[in-house]
């Protein structure tokens, strides 16, 4: 069994597409956009109205002590669309009140 949906992709631009009924998530390389909206339906509960998706390139980056040059390994983001009125709990911003402390 192959795992389409990898995770939730958390980042202000998409908070700012998630407002506007636009999700995204990083899925498997080879999956089709039928088997994503098919697999983020099944697990979220949701009626998928449009997929987009598109393969992003694995960027070089130098790590360790040498600097050493590392491929990063290519990924799949996929946004889709919710009928009107749908939302996806996970892309939910939750304000969160500073908690004070009493001092003496």
């Amino acid at each position: 069994m192959i795992m389409i949906l990898k995770r939730p992709l958390i980042t202000e631009k998409t908070m700012d597409l998630a407002a506007r009924g636009w999700y995204t998530f990083i899925v498997d390389l080879n999956a089709r956009k039928n088997e994503i909206a098919d697999a983020i339906a099944l697990q979220y509960k949701v009626k998928v109205i449009d997929v987009r998706s598109m393969r992003i390139h694995g960027k070089m980056r130098r790590v360790g002590r040498k600097m050493k040059y590392v491929k990063k390994p290519d990924t799949k983001k996929a946004i889709v669309r919710l009928t009107e009125g749908q939302k996806i709990d996970a892309f939910e911003v939750t304000e969160q009140k500073p908690q004070v402390k009493e001092g003496k």
